[in-house]
């Protein structure tokens, strides 16, 4: 008796510090993620330490990170298509220096550099050049630099190209992600979603004991796969199936993600909405047969009515487990970063994006800190959806 008055408060002491332990720590890893992801913004997207230039008489003056990529992806050729002067557009980087000046007009340590520069785009009055800062600084006469648009959220929102490592300066708009994340998640939630519902009815419900003791273990385990094998079933099996049904080159596509998302979260749902419809007492569903009411009618009126919460519980376990899933949806989504017109294009989702890019991001760079903001949106996505969902749930308890 004494040792249990002695060892109670101990664990209870215990627990708490467990509590506020894990609250804490979840609280820095928020905190850190849009620490970071917020000083994306407000970043220029050309490289870090350089900047562009053209003519003095050049009229324009200011320019957005895809124009850029337009000019020096030669797509954009002439000035008069950005409201300047009716001119050829010329690029200019060291690499065209070093054709057009000898190594004796460059200089042994590159200090003739800057006249160079100079001398090449007054010869040129269509030129736009890309030079590192320490080479440029407060040494062009004839040149001046141009203002690029500094990274906004409404811009990184409803940009439609994902080019982060583009040079000389990065375009990042995430709405190909966003889209691609909410598309492949929906269609996997409304397939998973309808038959997970049905396959825990039916184990609850229909199903006599001896086959629910072998399905529900065997239901449970399917959770503990890997999604890295999940993923590679999708490459192996569904990917060929969607291609050869639907006749396309690739079969990599938001429909096979869909699918192999809807696969992954059906354990879940399955095991949770299970456990919920058997919570309903017995003496409600008892009281709607002995009033005349059939087994279905029992189930749908009486039953999963009563385990709303727990079926709400479920469904956001599986949306969950679809819009954070990263490895499987790499493998069999194409891995695209393009504007989704259908579920037969490939996509690129906000987590596979994070996965595949964030190792080859220089620490603490633009690409850095444009993936910790792509971790904020999907942060936001799923407190959104959690909170829809819980007052659904409300409204329907009420």
């Amino acid at each position: 008796m004494r040792l249990r008055r002695f060892t109670e408060p101990v664990f209870e002491s215990l627990i708490k510090i467990s509590g506020y332990s894990t609250g804490f720590i979840v609280l820095l890893i928020v905190i850190f993620l849009f620490k970071e992801g917020i000083s994306f913004f407000n970043l220029s997207p050309v490289d870090e330490g350089s900047s562009l230039w053209v003519h003095n008489s050049n009229p324009v003056k200011k320019l957005t990170a895809p124009q850029i990529k337009d000019i020096f992806d030669q797509k954009i050729t002439n000035w008069k298509a950005l409201g300047g002067n009716d001119q050829p557009i010329s690029l200019c980087t060291l690499d065209e220096l070093g054709e057009a000046f000898t190594e004796e007009q460059l200089g042994a340590k590159f200090e003739r550099l800057p006249a160079c520069i100079d001398s090449y785009i007054d010869s040129l009055p269509g030129t736009i050049g890309f030079f590192p800062d320490k080479q440029t600084a407060n040494a062009l006469k004839n040149a001046q630099p141009v203002q690029v648009d500094k990274v906004s959220f409404s811009k990184f929102i409803s940009g439609t190209e994902w080019f982060p490592t583009s040079r000389p300066a990065a375009s990042m708009g995430v709405m190909p992600l966003l889209l691609g994340t909410l598309l492949v998640s929906f269609f996997a939630i409304l397939f998973a979603l309808p038959l997970g519902l049905a396959a825990a009815v039916y184990l609850a419900e229909i199903a006599d004991e001896r086959v629910r003791r072998i399905l529900k273990p065997v239901i449970e385990l399917l959770a503990g796969i890997p999604s890295v094998v999940y993923g590679f079933f999708g490459l192996v099996v569904i990917v060929p199936l969607v291609q050869s049904t639907f006749n396309l080159p690739v079969g990599e596509t938001a429909l096979a993600g869909s699918i192999v998302l809807a696969i992954m979260a059906l354990p879940t749902i399955i095991t949770v909405s299970e456990d919920a419809l058997r919570t309903t007492p017995r003496a409600m569903k008892e009281a709607s047969l002995a009033l005349g009411a059939s087994q279905w009618q029992t189930i749908r009126k009486v039953v999963v009515p009563y385990a709303a919460s727990g079926i709400t519980a479920a469904a956001i376990l599986g949306i969950g487990r679809a819009i954070g899933e990263t490895m499987a949806a790499l493998m069999v989504t194409g891995n695209s970063a393009i504007m989704p017109r259908s579920l037969l294009q490939p996509v690129r989702t906000i987590p596979a994006t994070i996965a595949a890019e964030l190792g080859e991001a220089p620490f603490g760079g633009l690409h850095f800190k444009a993936l910790f903001a792509l971790g904020c949106i999907l942060f936001i996505i799923t407190l959104i959806i959690n909170f829809l969902v819980e007052r659904v749930s409300a409204k329907r308890v009420r």
